[in-house]
C-alpha cells in the first residue's frame, strides 16, 4: 500500500519538486502552502510522513510541529523538519517539538529520499516482539505496543507516547541501569539507517521525561550520566 506523505512548504517550485520526486517513488503526495491550511486538513489525511518546512509564513514549521503532536488521531506522522540555513538547526533540535529528523536547503534528491525511507522504516526498527518489561511503575508491552506508568497501587495510567519515545523507554526497560550512549541508543532505535545530528536523541528523551517524570527538570527514572549518555532506574516489581 502506497504511503501518504503531507508536504507543507510556501515555495511553489520547491514543493513541486518534492511532490514529482516522491511521486516518482511511489508515493503519494498532498501539498498545503501554509501551517493552518495543513492543521486544519492534517486530521483528514492521516498521512504517514510530513515534511514540513520551518520557515513558514505566519505560522512556523515549530509551531506547526507542535501542535499536530497534540492531535490525538489514529497514526503518529514522521516529521521531517526543512530548514534554509545551518545555524536554524539548533532551533529544530533544542527545542521539544516532535520533529523525528531536519534537513538542510539545499538538499540532494538522493539524500531526501533516503531519510524519507529511513524515517519510514523506524517502525520495524522497535524492541524485540512478544516482549513484556515491568519495574514496580512501569508495565511496557512490546507486542501489543502499550505502555502504562502505576503511580500508586491500583492505579494505571496508559501513557501516550510516539513511537520513537514507546522504543526509547521500551530499550531502557530491557537493560535496567545500563548505561546508553546516543550512539547506541541510536543503533538500537533508529538502526543503521539514521542519518542527522545525534542530539536528536536528546530531544526525544526530553519529550519522554515530560511524559513518565513528575519534574523532568530532575528526572528519577530517565537519569542523565555525565559524559556517557542515559540510563533507566526504577524498583523490580515485588
Amino acid at each position: 500500500m502506497s504511503k501518504t506523505i503531507l508536504i507543507v512548504e510556501d515555495e511553489v517550485e520547491i514543493a513541486r519538486f518534492l511532490q514529482q520526486l516522491l511521486e516518482k517513488e511511489g508515493f503519494t503526495c498532498i501539498h498545503y502552502r501554509d501551517g493552518v491550511q495543513a492543521l486544519r486538513f492534517f486530521p483528514e489525511h492521516q498521512p504517514d510522513l510530513i515534511i514540513l518546512d520551518l520557515g513558514l509564513p505566519g505560522m512556523d514549521g515549530l509551531e506547526v510541529c507542535t501542535r499536530i503532536r497534540k492531535q490525538a488521531t489514529a497514526t503518529d506522522p514522521y516529521i521531517l523538519m526543512l530548514t534554509a540555513k545551518g545555524e536554524e538547526i539548533d532551533r529544530v533540535i533544542g527545542l521539544s517539538t516532535g520533529a523525528d529528523d531536519y534537513l538542510v536547503k539545499p538538499f540532494s534528491p538522493v539524500e531526501l529520499v533516503a531519510r524519507v525511507r529511513a524515517l519510514l522504516r523506524r517502525s520495524l526498527r522497535q524492541a524485540e516482539p512478544s516482549q513484556i518489561y515491568r519495574t514496580r511503575h512501569f508495565t511496557v508491552d512490546v507486542d501489543r505496543h502499550t505502555a502504562q506508568q502505576h503511580p500508586q497501587p491500583h492505579a494505571t495510567d496508559e501513557l501516550d507516547l510516539t513511537t520513537l519515545e514507546f522504543a526509547l523507554l521500551a530499550t531502557f526497560m530491557s537493560g535496567q541501569g545500563r548505561v546508553w550512549s546516543r550512539s547506541q541508543l541510536i543503533e538500537k532505535v533508529w538502526g543503521d539507517d539514521f542519518f542527522g545530528d545525534e542530539r536528536v536523541v536528546d530531544t526525544h528523551i526530553a519529550r519522554l521525561r515530560k511524559k513518565i517524570e513528575a519534574d523532568p527538570t530532575h528526572p528519577v527514572f530517565v537519569k542523565t550520566v555525565t559524559g556517557l549518555g542515559y540510563k533507566f532506574e526504577d524498583e523490580d516489581r515485588p
